[in-house]
């Protein structure tokens, strides 16, 4: 019996489907430190955080954007280009480079408040994670956290990602951090 087109057409589209059900992209804007200088791109707390999501049961990739140098000037040039249509979630790391590169309190600020307001406006949901770190959470050169801080990063912010995720159930319910 042959396969009817309509049939064909049916399976073929939800084969192009099925990976945006799937999975839930989250994506990390940052720099340096993001990417993983000096320890490596799966050492790094975006690989980290997609490990332990999906340990926790959930469906979820985590894309690393993070790029060595940039400044929160360089992630609000590449905010829209680097978090694609039907992202789920970002996590904003602006990091120490604007000090080094002389962009001001005021403007790292302004910077920060527009990528939120960007992503708000294409409703994604967005965190900022800029902490101040003990000095042995840096590696040799004093600027590029190790990959045990990296890790400490990830477990912090699994919940809090679970949380955008999934907004309207409890930590418990939503698989990480209950």
């Amino acid at each position: 019996m042959p396969i009817r087109p309509a049939v064909l057409f049916c399976v073929f589209h939800l084969l192009l489907e099925a990976p945006a059900w799937a999975t839930d992209t989250v994506v990390a804007i940052g720099a340096s430190n993001t990417s993983g200088f000096g320890i490596g791109e799966t050492a790094a707390y975006p690989a980290r955080l997609e490990a332990l999501l999906r340990g926790c049961g959930l469906d979820v990739r985590v894309v690393n954007a993070g790029i060595w140098f940039d400044t929160t000037n360089g992630m609000l040039g590449r905010i829209d280009r680097d978090v694609p249509d039907g992202t789920r979630a970002v996590i904003l790391q602006p990091g120490g480079n604007d000090r080094r590169f002389f962009v001001s309190r005021k403007q790292r600020a302004a910077n920060v408040e527009a990528m939120q307001a960007r992503l708000a406006a294409r409703r994604i949901p967005s965190l900022v994670y800029d902490p101040v770190f003990p000095p042995e959470a840096y590696q040799w050169d004093g600027i590029h956290l190790t990959a045990e801080r990296h890790g400490i990063i990830a477990a912090e912010l699994a919940p809090r990602v679970a949380g955008l995720l999934f907004p309207g159930r409890s930590r418990k319910d939503r698989g990480c951090g209950g």
